[in-house]
């Protein structure tokens, strides 16, 4: 692996200057590294950071790559980590005419790093010296705890998909508003709203009050407000004074409870092993915006690369070579998810409604078809619209706000199902919806969504560790439920419980129902508890959801 050459470098310069001329936006400083296949295969279970902590699973994924690669050989063109400055890396076989294409599509994915709201905790973070500084701690700690740092590892692992991503870009998200007194928060936030519990229309009287009382007498119109509110409620100064002495618990995710209340971890002779959690913990949340945005980081760097390399005059003679690589990467399947392809066009769609005014109530009030394709209110909006959505949207909202009717239509798409032809023993495949609101749905069920899993104090027994699965339809993987509990178990240094929902099983089996020619049972639902004690797992059936 090394830097590439001057010649490549001005190449990659001059890409930097026609794509901030288009409007990406990006740091100054970037750097490029030649790697041979072999390199990325070897990389790539590290998230192509060579300084990540070492893990005896990217051992395996490594052997597995090679393997699969002697089978198959095949050539990535490059990858790009979002690090301070961004790396990026390139194979060592590829010509110029198609380094251009590559650095155009690494510059649009750095820009969606940069500026994208989901990437925010991001923006300030040295991952690049942090992974190091990990990696030689948890070499450290092996060379004196031995195999049980791997164990810790992999138990931390198994839950690091229910870290609290959302939690901390809230925190460094949320808006600067003027302070107000702690009196008045607690009024209008609580004492209102759970004590009182008004209505709407004496919630907003009050606000109205308040800002009446602040126009009339000045900073003496908070003690004016609250003269009345005494008047009012003669109680609510008892409470707040009371709410004062109460201790606000911070909300924590799993891994952060376990490491602030486990009674294992909290001794001194372990209390490592929360170093080695920490550690697994910051790592995920750093990586977790990327499987939240993979649909539209990738076309939002497809529709760059294919927008800007068309109008590079460097690549003259090569644009037939061009369309069929771009082709190879952005064609849209008839069966599976090419999330080049989908985000690609989903950009240049919105693009172009954006440009006729289509983003518009008065547009979706239109029922006629031949109207709504006729429409265009000249409105040229388009550019600065797909640049805010580049800001604002990840995966989920993207597909469910901009995946309508007339883009599925007009791209002829549909959801794609199989059955059995028992005539010839084959499975066939067949169009089992051409609706916006079917393929929506199938695309959304391909996303990232790990499951909701909260600590109830309040539940647990005997220092026991009560987990509640807060059902959204998706059911935990039961092959999974027994190993990872067992790992809470571990670090947790007691009895674990997880409340969850599985599907009731029907009277009969299906191949009696298949046979009698009746319809499919519907699915039940019901609420079960899995236990945990001594590595020994076990099951009871609780109440079922309402």
């Amino acid at each position: 692996m090394e830097l590439i050459n001057q010649h490549t470098k001005k190449i990659m310069e001059g890409c930097k200057e026609r794509a901030r001329e288009a409007g990406l936006r990006f740091q100054d400083e970037t750097l490029e590294y030649i790697v041979t296949n072999r390199d990325m295969l070897e990389l790539s279970p590290k998230v192509m950071i060579p300084t990540l902590y070492d893990y005896w699973v990217n051992d395996v994924e490594v052997l597995k790559g090679k393997g699969k690669y002697e089978l198959y050989p095949h050539n990535p063109y490059e990858t790009v980590i979002n690090t301070h400055p961004p790396i990026s890396f390139y194979n060592d076989n590829n010509p110029d005419w198609l380094n251009v294409m590559i650095f155009y599509h690494v510059l649009a994915h750095i820009d969606f790093f940069q500026n994208n709201l989901f990437f925010r905790h991001t923006w300030d973070y040295d991952l690049t010296g942090q992974a190091l500084a990990d990696k030689r701690l948890i070499a450290r700690l092996r060379s004196e705890k031995g195999r049980w740092v791997d164990y810790v590892i992999e138990f931390g692992r198994s839950v690091d998909n229910l870290v609290g991503y959302y939690d901390e870009l809230s925190r460094l998200n949320r808006a600067t508003i003027p302070s107000l007194s702690k009196r008045l928060d607690y009024y209008f936030d609580v004492f209102l709203q759970s004590v009182k519990k008004v209505k709407i229309h004496e919630y907003v009287h009050e606000i109205e009050r308040y800002n009446d009382c602040k126009n009339r007498y000045g900073e003496m119109g908070e003690k004016s407000f609250f003269a009345d509110a005494q008047k009012k409620y003669p109680e609510l100064e008892t409470v707040y004074i009371k709410s004062l002495r109460t201790k606000v618990t911070p909300k924590l995710d799993l891994m952060q409870h376990l490491m602030e209340y486990s009674p294992f971890l909290n001794k001194d002779e372990n209390k490592w092993m929360k170093t080695v959690l920490e550690v697994v913990r910051k790592t995920s949340i750093y990586f977790q915006p990327q499987i939240r945005t993979k649909i539209m980081n990738e076309g939002w760097a497809s529709y760059w690369h294919e927008k800007l390399f068309l109008q590079d005059d460097r690549i003259k003679g090569h644009e037939v070579d061009f369309a069929r690589v771009h082709a190879g990467v952005t064609s849209l399947p008839r069966v599976g998810l090419n999330p080049y392809a989908l985000g690609m066009r989903l950009f240049s769609t919105i693009e172009e409604m954006a440009d006729k005014g289509k983003i518009s109530i008065k547009f979706q009030m239109l029922k006629d078809s031949h109207a709504r394709e006729k429409f265009d209110a000249g409105t040229a909006a388009g550019l600065d619209y797909i640049f805010r959505v580049r800001e604002n949207f990840c995966d989920f909202t993207f597909i469910d706000t901009f995946v309508d009717q007339d883009f599925v239509t007009g791209h002829k798409l549909f959801v794609v199902d199989k059955r059995l032809n028992q005539g010839k023993m084959v499975w066939e495949y067949y169009v089992k919806s051409r609706k916006a609101k079917d393929y929506r749905q199938m695309l959304i069920d391909t996303l990232y969504h790990p499951p909701r899993i909260e600590i109830d104090p309040a539940k647990g027994e005997d220092d026991s560790l009560y987990l509640v699965h807060r059902f959204e339809e998706k059911p935990l993987v039961k092959e999974f439920i027994a190993n990872t509990m067992m790992g809470i178990e571990y670090l947790w240094g007691g009895t674990v419980q997880l409340e969850t929902s599985e599907i009731e099983p029907p009277a009969q089996d299906m191949e009696t129902y298949s046979a009698a020619g009746a319809k499919e049972p519907q699915v039940v639902w019901q609420r079960v508890l899995y236990t945990m004690k001594n590595r020994k797992l076990s099951k009871t059936f609780v109440q079922a959801d309402s």
